[in-house]
């Protein structure tokens, strides 16, 4: 398998930046065809409001106020996706069968950002997300996730400076889930490019399911060479250990399952995940 079609999902300028540039790196890696999504706001969905007290005339001019800034965001969101282009020397055009020429397209869609992103992800390669880290800034986590949870597919977490390279150094979280199996599987068309492999491991992180040891003579089968670092956490944080190997081992993509405990359970308690999405300064590329 290689990488075809990858699926960009921008929401606003501010996080769409580097989730942009990243996408468009990997793209020329590739020769792959980036589809820009944009999901226009429904000015429909304030007519809700209605039942709150609000007049007709009250509900009239908040659609007509969402519309001209939705609208207003659309046209910045394709100005950034334009120049992005010109500057990295990718054309606009349709996809050419199974041609290994980076190409780009962008569509502008109406209705819920996270179905939509799910759904377009379904028959997507890969799809690249900003990671979320402006405070209030929900709508790259709720593409991240509804990639996650409903796509079947991987995602590729961009920092928050986008990369100049990335894939020649690999790191691979293995704590022998399902998860990390099929990260595994995602990653594979990087793994087999890469200059180097690393295979992080640690007790610490380890569920029931084959070891580290286990996974380099599967690897070998698909060509690739890896290596094994044991790591330890930090400050009692497998997250932080994880990170800290990978910046060690100079990775520029690192590849982990996502959530092998529940969403809930990391949201109240912590995890390996969500210490990740919140720290890395590297890409990411995860899978479920």
């Amino acid at each position: 398998m290689t990488i075809r079609k990858i699926l960009l999902p921008i929401s606003n300028t501010a996080a769409g930046e580097s989730a942009l540039a990243t996408t468009l790196v990997a793209a020329k890696i590739w020769g792959a065809h980036v589809a820009g999504l944009h999901v226009h706001v429904d000015a429909r969905d304030v007519a809700p409001l209605a039942g709150e007290g609000l007049s007709g005339a009250m509900i009239e001019e908040m659609m007509a106020a969402t519309e001209k800034e939705s609208s207003e965001r659309a046209t910045a969101i394709r100005s950034l996706f334009d120049r992005a282009l010109a500057e990295h020397g990718i054309k606009l055009a349709e996809p050419r069968n199974a041609e290994p020429v980076a190409t780009a397209s962008f569509t502008v869609a109406t209705g819920r950002e996270e179905e939509l992103v799910a759904q377009q992800a379904r028959l997507a390669d890969l799809t690249v997300v900003a990671r979320p880290e402006v405070e209030g800034e929900t709508a790259s986590a709720d593409a991240l996730h509804a990639v996650l949870f409903d796509s079947g597919r991987p995602v590729l977490l961009a920092p928050s400076t986008a990369p100049s390279v990335i894939g020649r150094r690999v790191g691979l979280a293995w704590n022998g889930t399902a998860e990390s199996a099929s990260a595994v599987t995602a990653a594979l068309p990087w793994l087999r490019e890469a200059d180097a492999v690393c295979i992080f491991s640690s007790e610490g992180y380890q569920r029931r399911g084959p070891t580290a040891q286990e996974v380099v003579p599967y690897l070998a089968m698909h060509g690739v060479v890896a290596q094994i670092r044991m790591f330890s956490p930090v400050e009692g944080v497998v997250g932080a250990g994880l990170l800290a190997a990978a910046a060690a081992f100079e990775a520029d993509l690192l590849a982990m399952g996502a959530y092998s405990h529940s969403r809930l359970r990391q949201l109240i308690l912590g995890g390996v995940t969500r210490h990740v999405l919140e720290h890395a300064r590297l890409p990411i590329l995860m899978n479920r």
